[in-house]
């Protein structure tokens, strides 16, 4: 952790920042896959992606999982969200992910099932993992750092 004591806001706060960047880069790459893609969903990218972030922040503090008892450490954590999320996103926008995909890759291709965003959606979660864990922390002590005062 770079920044001295662990935080949950500086979790949430390079969570969101990393992934709004990410969006801005979907949303600008989009569209040489898809020339045809909708401005809802290029904006809907930029705005899932910083919600995936911010996602990943606050869930930094669970390090142990609540049923199962067995540790979740960041590197197992903030993929799995990453992947869930993504797949969320491909179950409800399946139609236009698959146009988008064929279109970029080709209808033959083997790249051109849109579930292929799960993974992609696993690797940007380790990168934000990564980045909220190295530069706040993670565990209980982010948020006793927001619950106590001065």
């Amino acid at each position: 952790m770079l920044f001295g004591n662990p935080s949950l806001f500086t979790r949430i706060a390079i969570g969101k920042g990393v992934g709004f960047v990410l969006g801005i880069i979907g949303f600008f790459v989009l569209p040489w896959f898809w020339p045809e893609v909708p401005m809802e969903l290029r904006i809907g990218f930029l705005f899932w992606y910083a919600t995936v972030g911010a996602m990943i922040g606050v869930f930094g503090v669970v390090t142990w999982h609540p049923v199962l008892h067995l540790p979740m450490p960041w590197w197992f954590r903030a993929p799995l969200l990453g992947a869930w999320m993504n797949l969320l996103v491909v179950l409800i926008a399946h139609t236009d992910l698959s146009a988008m995909m064929a279109a970029g890759f080709g209808a033959e291709s083997f790249l051109n099932s849109s579930y292929w965003l799960v993974p992609e959606g696993a690797l940007v979660g380790l990168l934000i993992g990564y980045l909220c864990t190295k530069f706040g922390g993670e565990g209980k002590g982010a948020v006793d750092a927001v619950s106590k005062p001065g």
